[in-house]
């Protein structure tokens, strides 16, 4: 062990560029994601200056708070199991059978993932409000309330199952249908095989995908902020109302780490214990993927339920569409540009503003995650695994708690940043960087390190083989990086609404300020505003990597 310590000491000691990267990336890792959060555990320990528990006495004692943890893990308990049952049946029907269409349908059930996080929220109260389209308009109700445990449900299922549709999308494609087969020529019933082959075969993706929703839930913001009420507390809005209604940091403090407390332990579950549990199945390409397990009738129900979700998906949008051109939703359906001339109006700072940090902050993530992942798989030096670790926490803390975080943290001296750019861009490189390292250190596993080996024993410097060698090779997981941070940039709200000021303030947050004050034409607006210049980013993202990457191809191979 000290013997392979003191080579790996001895290989920095000869790489001084190295090591400076690694005195850097390590500094700001403690710096901008531990640090903070050490900052949340000591205010929540902390009143008035004097060392307590009686912040966490107090809320094991009161009702309030008591409720808030257990809406949080029941809402997000159930979100989890429909968003993982829709998930993977929309997987199955678009990966295993033969159905027309795929392609549409498979963006059209993504596209809450491009989209602002609590756009359903939004959508929901257009269809289902005290004058929504389907209570109101249609149904004649006047007394229905949307508000509570079912709304926020509805929402955050719409939200998140997409998430967990991606994530089995793989785990399903990847199984071999000549299982299910081998299983059907044994006399063995189409349930069967489902049951006792596909089923337990692509469990270790179904847990993952629901741990990953789980996180989600817990640390979803705007969502409850909109549609829980006062009558249903959950953790993150309580947090935040506990910081700006009431002025309490510490109260605040001590419910974020309670809301980061599971978490962090669905994390740690689905990271460490998940990953080694994998069932391989494929040892070449399968001759077929179409499963035969399903017959024609049950095909078409399923292709069936999975049209009807892609066609509520595309109603929520097409409500906010509509509404965005409406006068007063539920009194005037009149066609309007107003609440788009109000945005690039009296909000056209907050457009530009938004624009400004997702662009700044948009490289800088993805180049840091890129060469974090190349430290990570390709040198050796102490400290490795606790790099990694300390890069993709944040990525396990829910937003409310970094936002806490950044506030305690940089309020005062040493680094007085709140209320400026610097402080938003930060958050958003550390807290939507971990995407971009996971997707390098995958892509980079796959990839023979004998080719940078080859370029540094030409001259090359390690710098400049990962710049010209080693970052074309990995250009997927580098626009992955870069598509994830600048999505994540342009709709992120439970850390960024801690930290906007006045110079410096975000589409997202605008939205639910509108949502607030009853001016739902111009929080659509604002969230198709949102989603066109997602989108127009993401295509011109992937023209500018796939430009990069073919023309370094062509230098390199000249």
């Amino acid at each position: 062990m000290s013997r392979s310590l003191s080579s790996e000491l001895r290989q920095l000691a000869r790489d001084p560029i190295l090591l400076v990267l690694l005195a850097a990336i390590a500094l700001s890792i403690v710096v901008f994601v531990v640090y903070p959060l050490i900052k949340v555990l000591v205010a929540s320990v902390q009143i008035g200056g004097v060392w307590t528990l009686d912040g966490y006495a107090e809320l094991a004692q009161r009702r309030l708070y008591r409720n808030a943890l257990m809406n949080s893990l029941g809402v997000a308990t159930l979100v989890g199991v429909i968003s993982v049952a829709i998930g993977y049946l929309a997987a199955f029907v678009l990966t295993r059978l033969d159905v027309p269409g795929k392609t549409l349908l498979h963006y059209v059930t993504i596209l809450p993932i491009v989209s602002p996080p609590f756009v359903s929220a939004v959508s929901i109260l257009f269809l289902f409000g005290f004058n929504g389209l389907i209570t109101r308009q249609l149904l004649g109700l006047n007394d229905f309330s949307i508000y509570g445990f079912h709304g926020v449900v509805l929402s955050q299922v719409f939200t998140f199952a997409p998430i967990a549709y991606l994530s089995l999308r793989g785990v399903l494609a990847s199984l071999s249908p000549t299982l299910e087969d081998a299983a059907l020529n044994i006399g063995a019933t189409r349930w069967q095989t489902f049951w006792k082959v596909s089923l337990p075969l692509s469990l270790p993706g179904i847990a993952s995908a629901f741990l990953i929703v789980f996180i989600e839930s817990m640390a979803d913001f705007g969502n409850p902020l909109v549609l829980a009420g006062a009558a249903f507390p959950m953790l993150a809005p309580q947090a935040y109302l506990e910081i700006t209604g009431s002025f309490n940091l510490s109260r605040g403090a001590t419910l974020a780490i309670v809301l980061l407390i599971p978490s962090l332990t669905a994390f740690a579950i689905q990271r460490y214990y998940l990953a080694k549990r994998q069932y391989i199945t494929v040892t070449g390409k399968p001759t077929a993927s179409t499963s035969k397990i399903v017959s024609q009738p049950v095909k078409w129900l399923l292709y069936g339920l999975v049209i009807f979700f892609a066609l509520l998906v595309a109603a929520f949008y097409a409500v906010i569409l509509v509404g965005a051109f409406t006068k007063v939703w539920g009194f005037n359906y009149t066609p309007t540009l107003d609440h788009f001339l109000y945005v690039f109006d009296v909000g056209l700072n907050s457009v530009k503003d938004t624009l400004v940090v997702a662009i700044v902050s948009t490289p800088v993530s993805g180049l840091l995650g890129m060469l974090i992942a190349f430290l990570v798989v390709r040198r050796s030096f102490p400290g490795r695994t606790a790099l990694e670790f300390g890069s993709i926490l944040s990525f396990a803390v829910p937003g409310t708690v970094v936002g806490i975080g950044y506030i305690l943290a940089f309020n005062a001296p040493p680094l007085i940043l709140t209320g400026t750019l610097t402080i938003l861009v930060l958050c958003f490189v550390f807290r939507y960087m971990p995407v971009g390292i996971q997707s390098g250190i995958a892509v980079l596993r796959q990839i023979d390190p004998a080719i940078e080996e080859a370029a540094q024993n030409l001259g090359a410097s390690g710098l400049t083989t990962f710049r010209k060698v080693t970052l074309p090779l990995i250009a997927p997981a580098f626009f992955s990086g870069l598509v994830y941070a600048f999505v994540r940039a342009m709709t992120a709200i439970s850390a960024a609404i801690f930290l906007v000021s006045a110079n410096w303030n975000l589409m997202t947050v605008q939205i639910l300020n509108q949502v607030g004050s009853g001016r739902l034409g111009v929080a659509a607006a604002f969230s198709v505003v949102v989603i066109v210049i997602v989108l127009i980013a993401i295509g011109i993202i992937s023209y500018l990597i796939g430009r990069w990457s073919r023309h370094t191809s062509m230098v390199r191979f000249k």
